[in-house]
This record gives structure tokens, sequence and C-alpha cells, in this order.
């Protein structure tokens, strides 16, 4: 069977409305006042309200995915004399490593097990340890897992310690209230095609401004710049220095709507919750086990271990998923067999019931060859 349209059960991209998909059909012109002044300055003042109520912070866009914007904020925060700190326990904090060793930045890995959340205490031994440590970054949902990891406690700590303070919230923002001031979070990052519903197409940092403007000539690439891609759209009201992904961000800007009309953030992190829920219970009740403990998930996605039976390949369970309409993920922990199932987007409760459905139809694996 063949299906037109999918239902996307992945941490992004992911499905969204079809007035977010129409927001694309218009043609704009990257000098043009009407992008860069209405659309653009629009955009960055509304992130930078959707994350506090407080002063002193801005935003700046990026073309490319999230780990384009990851990379320009440790290419533009961490100064030659400066050393982060990185918590890992999953794919995106090795991620944020790899990239502090490709650009040869001093960095230490405070690294644990990806079922585990990090051990607020030996973060803090670290910090006690090694006082040349100038940043701390982390991931706060870790899609390799769903995991939620502490951002608060370890905001905490970077208080305390007079850390810089980054933080990875990708597949977080715009789906977790949180407020970046009062978690004195200095970078936070985030992408067009998560929790907001936007399409893919560029990344955005929201950022205490006296702290981008520590960023000025630090960057060791010309186009992740971050300083640069600022400056510019300060200076030039909203011009990118670069073209500019004009229908990604048109879209983004009726998604950015959308969110205000669903009641904010607050609105959609219960209808996130609402799924999740929905979604675990269903599972289990089909013979399904999560891999984390219900008191670690996050309302974004679920690993599921894979079922134990001889004939079952994730391959075939994705294709017949397919066939009925839903796309789901391969699992991305390296230890464990699991397959992820995210529930963000424009997914309601009766789309979980419909998968659901979908699922058991796909895992009745006796009478596979007769279906």
């Amino acid at each position: 069977m063949t299906v037109s349209n999918y239902l996307l059960l992945t941490p992004g991209p992911l499905t969204t409305s079809n007035t977010v998909k129409k927001a694309m059909l218009f043609d704009s012109c990257t000098w043009d006042d009407d992008y860069n002044l209405d659309v653009v300055q629009s955009i960055r003042q509304q992130l930078v309200s959707l994350a506090t109520t407080q002063t002193g912070y801005s935003s700046v866009l990026l073309q490319g995915s999230g780990s384009y914007a990851v990379e320009a904020v440790l290419g533009g925060a961490i100064g030659s004399q400066d050393k982060i700190l990185i918590i890992s326990n999953g794919a995106y904090g090795a991620r944020m490593v790899e990239m502090a060793q490709r650009m040869g930045l001093q960095h230490t890995v405070y690294a644990c097990d990806e079922v585990m959340l990090p051990d607020i205490e030996k973060i803090e031994q670290r910090l006690q340890q090694d006082s040349q440590i100038t940043h701390i970054a982390m991931v706060h949902c870790e899609t390799t897992t769903g995991i939620l990891n502490p951002i608060e406690k370890v905001a905490r700590l970077a208080l305390r310690y007079h850390k810089c303070y980054i933080v990875d919230a990708m597949s977080s923002f715009g789906g977790i209230p949180m407020d970046i001031a009062a978690l004195n979070i200095d970078f936070l990052i985030s992408s067009a095609n998560k929790c907001i519903q936007g399409v893919p197409g560029f990344a955005f940092v929201i950022a205490r401004t006296e702290e981008l403007e520590k960023c000025e000539g630090r960057s060791r690439s010309l186009s992740l710049d971050l300083h640069a891609q600022w400056r510019c759209m300060e200076d030039f009201q909203g011009k990118w220095r670069f073209t500019s992904p004009t229908h990604t961000v048109l879209a983004f800007a009726q998604a950015l709507q959308e969110l205000a009309q669903e009641g904010g953030i607050a609105a959609r992190y219960q209808r996130y919750q609402r799924n999740q829920l929905k979604l675990v219970a269903g599972m289990k009740a089909l013979g399904f086990n999560t891999l984390l403990e219900d008191a670690l998930h996050s309302p974004i996605i679920t690993a599921f271990y894979s079922p134990k039976t001889t004939d079952y390949q994730f391959k075939t369970f994705y294709l017949r998923l397919k066939s009925q309409g839903f796309v789901i993920y391969p699992g991305k922990v390296s230890q464990r067999d699991c397959f992820r199932i995210g529930n963000i987007g424009e997914v309601y409760e009766n789309d979980i019931t419909a998968l659901l459905i979908a699922i058991e139809n796909a895992i009745d694996w006796e009478n596979k060859d007769e279906k």
C-alpha cells in the first residue's frame, strides 16, 4: 500500500500543520524589508520572549540543522584560554565532544550511561578539582533515549562556580516550559523543526547579550561565526550574512503563530505529555517495555525494547507501520536493542490511538504471511 502523507513520529523533522506547509508557497527576497523587518526580526523577538521575560538576551538565527548552531556556539563561546566541561549521556552529548575535539578546544568530559541521569555530586567534584573549567555544556532532552536531563541542578552549579552555561535544548525548547534567566543559561540552542513545529532549514541561539559580545573574533569558521551572524542581524535589521532559507523562515513564523494560538508552551507541553503517557500505556498493554524508568521520560520521544521474538526485524516492523501511514525511528543507544517513537509535532491523542492499532497489526508475526 502506498501512503501519500505519513505521520512522522520522530524527534524532528516532524509532522507539521497544513498552514505551516502553505506558508512556504510564497517566495521572498532576502533583501526585502517586508521579509527582514517584518518576519525575521519578529521571529527573533518572539524567541526571546518565549525564553524569558528578563532583559539582556538576544537571539540569532543560523542556516543549517541544530548541530550547526551547537558547533557555532562552541566555536564562538570557548576562547583559547577557556576550557569546557561537557556532560554526556547520549549521542548528542558525544557529538559536542567530537566538535570540541575537531576544533581543538580545551575540554573535559563527564560521561555516564545512556539510561542514567548525570550525577550532580560528581559534576561538582569536577568543578572543584579543575579550576581551569570556564564553561559547562549539556543536552536537555537527550533523544538518544528520551531522557530529560537535570538542567536546573547543573544551572545551580554553574551559578555557584561562576561558569558560562550552554544548553542544547534542541528537542525541548517550545515544548517544555523554561525560563533561561531563572536557569542562568547563557546560550540556549534549538532548531526550527522541533517543538515549535516548523520545517528544517535553520537553527537558533538565544543568548545573554554580553556573552554574545565576547564571541567576537573567536570563531574557527567563516559560515559558523555566531558573533558575525548576530551582528549582521542586529546592524542590518534582520539581514542574514549569507543566503537566508526564506521558505523555512516563513513556515517558522506561521508555526510561532500557531504555538500562541494553542495556548503557548505550557499548553503544548500538556499535549505532548498526554501523547506520551497514552503511548507508553498502550505499548505496555501490547507487551512492549520501555528502555527508561517512567520517572526519567521526557514528553518528547520514548525508547522501547525490541520484541524478543526470533522473527522480529526492525526494518520489517518499520515498513509495516509505514504502509499504514506511520513513520517511527530506529534505536540510537549503543548497547541495547531498541526503537523509538516520538509524539511531538502536529500529533494528537487520536493519532496515538491509531498508531497503537497499527502496531498491534504489525506485530502479528504468526499471521504475517497471510496479510
